[in-house]
């Protein structure tokens, strides 16, 4: 991955929150923009949220951020100079609750013993 495509990742990154905190905070407030992976030609990005709470309200918010991907866009466009602006995929990014759910698990283990021979 080139510099550029790193530099343009991490400013969608940054700009999509700052649209989720300032335009639709109280819709947003459990939002979390954890990556964005711009495809070379620029032409195509997945953002990669994390959402905090049960499996309903992670699918609400899910579909409420997939249904304003236009409206982000277009405000990303007055913000921020590409030649060409990416269109979003939104993606849950599960690794925290995969995380936990190792720690978790790593939780019941009960640590084996060493012989005292």
């Amino acid at each position: 991955m080139s510099n550029r495509t790193l530099r343009v990742n991490e400013l969608i990154q940054r700009e999509i929150s700052a649209i989720l905190r300032q335009r639709h905070q109280s819709e947003a407030v459990a939002i979390t923009v954890t990556e964005v992976r711009v495809a070379p030609d620029l032409r195509d990005a997945r953002v990669f949220v994390s959402i905090v709470g049960d499996a309903d309200s992670i699918e609400k918010k899910l579909r409420w951020l997939r249904a304003r991907a236009r409206e982000i866009r277009t405000e990303l466009g007055g913000r921020i100079v590409l030649k060409y602006m990416p269109r979003f995929t939104y993606v849950l990014d599960d690794s925290a609750i995969r995380g936990s759910r190792i720690l978790r698990l790593l939780d019941e283990v009960e640590p084996v013993k060493a012989d005292e021979s």
